[in-house]
């Protein structure tokens, strides 16, 4: 069903309109004047508006200039009496979906209904998908709570403005390529390509052909000349994943490239001038690699330029909720049904080491809305290594704690676990009482006698 606002000042024309769109289903309001029209849909929201050419006051053109300036989105069908080439041009330039002419046939009108509605979903589900991308690669969309992302996006910031190379370095799993995709997005080069390569995914001779590319009969299997991705990218940003894993050989090539900037292909004597960004990636300890002679120190100092290293989720704990929230949002597109977490599973991610990183957090989110009922993510609902981890841990605490609890009566050791526990959801909420009691199954006054100590 849409909603399409009918415009005329002939009332025995609106009630055909009214009538015509409600048998198909929609949604119509009629206005019987320009002035009046332009009032309803600065403050309503249509999907399409039906309006005749010839009115007083407030003409057909001039309403439709107003709707094309404020309202875009809404597609907008012209009617006229006088057919003429002329006025159909000048509706059409002035941004209007298409025209009927009067007296109209009712098939060709909801046909014509019909295309302009469809279009209006298509373009808009565009907009959105182009709207959703957009945001994808928004540094400003990282996850940044802890003082070490946003220290990184600060540095996103002011590195995406230049052409200069980057090393991304963290654990597997932190986001490396994230990182580098939000450079290359708030670049100028952001129109152009954005190609990542996995250094360690390919061997040695399948890597340089696919980094550089090679030239028919370079070796057995090359059948045709091909482009290498330094060319494919040129103009954009090349993401090399893994740079650690690449060999001696292809490290001197890949030297000469970043000196140069020149490729030459497999096979060939001639080399090719590229004008290509170069965002690297390691999870390895280039230093070390550098030490044992693994890795070239000339080439670390090129691809160090501007060095950016991401920190484990174990250390910056304060990602570790937004995070969840996110990938939750991610995960379920009807916003208006999002589960809650329990506090306890909620403890529990947050004491969760993570040695997967940013990837494998959202891979439990995942497990976790797989299994949850009821709208609530409960402690049961998470990975078994989550769970665990969590167990052990708390049996920790209470071995830790035996020789200061000892001695204590059960009550006084329940109660003084409670109050630890309040605390704990208290500053999940940010000490909002009512959101704690809320998710505590409790009433707001018995929050307030529990915290003061008072006796059930």
């Amino acid at each position: 069903m849409a909603r399409i606002l009918l415009v005329d000042d002939e009332p025995s024309i609106l009630n055909v309109l009214s009538t015509l769109m409600k048998s198909e289903g929609h949604e119509p309001v009629a206005a019987r004047s320009g002035e009046k029209a332009q009032e309803i849909f600065l403050s309503e929201l249509f999907d399409l508006m039906i309006s005749d050419i010839r009115m007083a006051a407030v003409d057909g053109l001039q309403l439709l200039k107003i709707a094309h300036r404020e309202r875009p989105q809404m597609a907008v069908i012209m009617l006229t009496a006088y057919g003429s080439v002329e006025t159909a041009v000048q509706a059409m330039k002035e941004g209007a979906f298409d025209y009927v002419t009067k007296p109209f046939k009712v098939d060709e009108l909801l046909l014509t209904v019909q295309r302009a509605l469809e279009f209006t979903r298509v373009r808009n589900e565009n907009d959105d998908l182009r709207r959703q991308l957009d945001a994808r690669y928004e540094f400003e969309n990282i996850v940044a709570e802890s003082p070490a992302m946003r220290r990184v996006c600060e540095i996103i910031g002011r590195v995406a403005r230049t052409d200069t190379t980057v090393l991304v370095s963290g654990e597997s799993g932190t986001g490396k390529e994230l990182i580098a995709q939000a450079i290359h997005a708030h670049s100028a080069r952001r129109g152009r390509k954005f190609l990542p390569i996995n250094c360690a995914a390919l061997p040695e001779s399948l890597l340089e052909s696919e980094m550089f590319g090679h030239v028919k009969g370079a070796f057995t299997g090359a059948t045709a000349t091909k482009e290498g991705l330094f060319e494919a990218a040129s103009g954009g940003t090349i993401f090399l994943d893994e740079i650690g894993s690449m060999s001696a050989s292809i490290q001197a090539k890949l030297l000469r490239v970043l000196q140069d900037r020149q490729v030459r292909k497999v096979g060939s004597n001639e080399s090719t001038t590229v004008d290509v960004r170069v965002i690297a990636a390691t999870n390895d300890r280039l230093e070390d690699m550098i030490e044992n002679k693994s890795f070239r120190e000339d080439l670390y100092y090129r691809l160090s330029v501007i060095p950016i290293e991401i920190a484990p989720l174990r250390k910056r704990r304060e990602d570790i909720q937004p995070l969840v929230s996110h990938f939750i949002r991610s995960e379920i597109r009807d916003h208006s049904q999002l589960p809650t977490i329990d506090p306890i599973a909620e403890m529990a991610l947050e004491r969760y080491d993570w040695p997967g990183n940013v990837r494998e957090l959202q891979n439990a989110v995942r497990h976790a809305l797989a299994f949850a009922n009821g709208g609530v993510i409960q402690l049961n609902d998470l990975p078994a290594k989550v769970i665990s981890a969590t167990s052990a841990s708390r049996a920790g605490e209470a071995t830790n704690n035996f020789d200061e609890m000892s001695g204590r009566s059960l009550r006084n050791f329940l109660r003084t676990k409670e109050r630890e526990y309040l605390g704990q959801v208290l500053k999940n909420y940010d000490g909002d009482k009512e959101k704690a009691a809320k998710s505590l199954h409790i009433s707001l006054a018995t929050l307030y006698r529990k915290l003061a100590g008072e006796e059930d």
